[in-house]
C-alpha cells in the first residue's frame, strides 16, 4: 500500500509528518507493508500527478491525508475527482454527517454561522461512486472509494481526526485483507562500533534471508553503541515471531562473542 500526504506546510518542515509515521507503524502492525510516503504541495496538478502515480503500481490501497477540509487549499477530493475522471457530487448521507456536527457545535456555541455554508457543503461534495466516513472527532468525513484493483481512503490532516477514522472504520478492514502477520525485535549492543558489527548483521541476514536487520547507532557513528530492529512479515503470526527470534538470538549470541553487551529492547 501507498501513503500520500498532501500539505505545503510538511514541505516547508513547519510541521513534522508524524502523520505518515503513525500510520506506517500501524499499518505494518497489521500485516500491511507500506511501499512509498509522498508529500505534495497543496497543488490539484501535483495531487492528481501522484495519484496516478499510486494508481499505475495497482496497490491494495492508497491512503490520503490531508486536505479535506473547508478552506481554497483543501482540495484532495477534487484531485481525487480528476484523477479518476469522476465528477464530484453533493453526497447525501456526508451531507448529514456535516450538519449533524453543525447542530452539535451550534448546541455549544462555538460557531458564529450555526448553519450549512458552501465550505460546509464542500467537505460533504465527493466523487462519484464514493462513501464517506463518519468522523467523531471532526466535521469533515473520511472518504472510501474503489478504483479498479486499489481502494482509495481519504483522511483528515488533523491527527486526532485521522486516527479516530482509521481506529473506527480501517483498523479490521486492513487486518482482514492482510495476507501476513508482522512480528519485531529489537536489540541494544555497546561494546563493538556498527563498522565491526556490520559482518555479523550480514552474516544473519544470509542465515535468515526471511528477516530484516537494521542497524542505527546512537550517538553518531564513531560511537560503540548500535540498535537493531529485526522483523519479518509471514503468513502466521507464530511463523513471524519464530523467524524473528531466530535471528535476534543469533545476534545476541554474535555480539556476546565479541565482546558486546547486549540488552533486549520492549
Amino acid at each position: 500500500m501507498e501513503i500520500l500526504t498532501v500539505g505545503n506546510e510538511l514541505l516547508i518542515g513547519k510541521i513534522c509528518n508524524t502523520n505518515a509515521q503513525w500510520l506506517a507503524q500501524r499499518i505494518t502492525r497489521l500485516g500491511g507493508m507500506v511501499r512509498r510516503i509522498v508529500t505534495v504541495p497543496d497543488s490539484l496538478p501535483d495531487i492528481v500527478q501522484a495519484l496516478r502515480d499510486c494508481l499505475s503500481r495497482k496497490p491494495d490501497f492508497v491512503l490520503t491525508v490531508g486536505g479535506l477540509g473547508p478552506t481554497f487549499d483543501d482540495m484532495t477530493l477534487q484531485g481525487v475527482s480528476e484523477a479518476l475522471g469522476r465528477p464530484l457530487k453533493l453526497h447525501r448521507e456526508a451531507l448529514r454527517m456535516v450538519e449533524e456536527k453543525v447542530e452539535e457545535m451550534k448546541a455549544q456555541g462555538i460557531l458564529k454561522k450555526p448553519w450549512l455554508t458552501p465550505e460546509r457543503e464542500k467537505m460533504a461534495t465527493l466523487p462519484e461512486g464514493a462513501e464517506p466516513l463518519y468522523n467523531p472527532e471532526g466535521t469533515a468525513p473520511g472518504v472510501k472509494l474503489q478504483a479498479g484493483e486499489t481502494l482509495i481512503i481519504c483522511l483528515p490532516g488533523v491527527p486526532v481526526e485521522m486516527k479516530a477514522i482509521f481506529d473506527l472504520h480501517l483498523e479490521k478492514l486492513m487486518a482482514e485483507r492482510s495476507k501476513l502477520k508482522y512480528a519485531e525485535r529489537g536489540l541494544f549492543v555497546e561494546g563493538i562500533p556498527e563498522p565491526d558489527f556490520s559482518p555479523s548483521i550480514d552474516e544473519a541476514m544470509k542465515r535468515h534471508p526471511e528477516v530484516y536487520v537494521k542497524s542505527h547507532p546512537k550517538g553518531g557513528e564513531a560511537t560503540s553503541k548500535i540498535e537493531l530492529h529485526i522483523s519479518a512479515f509471514a503468513p502466521t503470526l507464530e511463523e513471524a515471531e519464530r523467524r524473528v527470534e531466530a535471528a535476534a538470538s543469533w545476534l545476541e549470541a554474535e555480539a556476546r562473542r565479541l565482546g558486546g553487551r547486549v540488552e533486549r529492547l520492549g
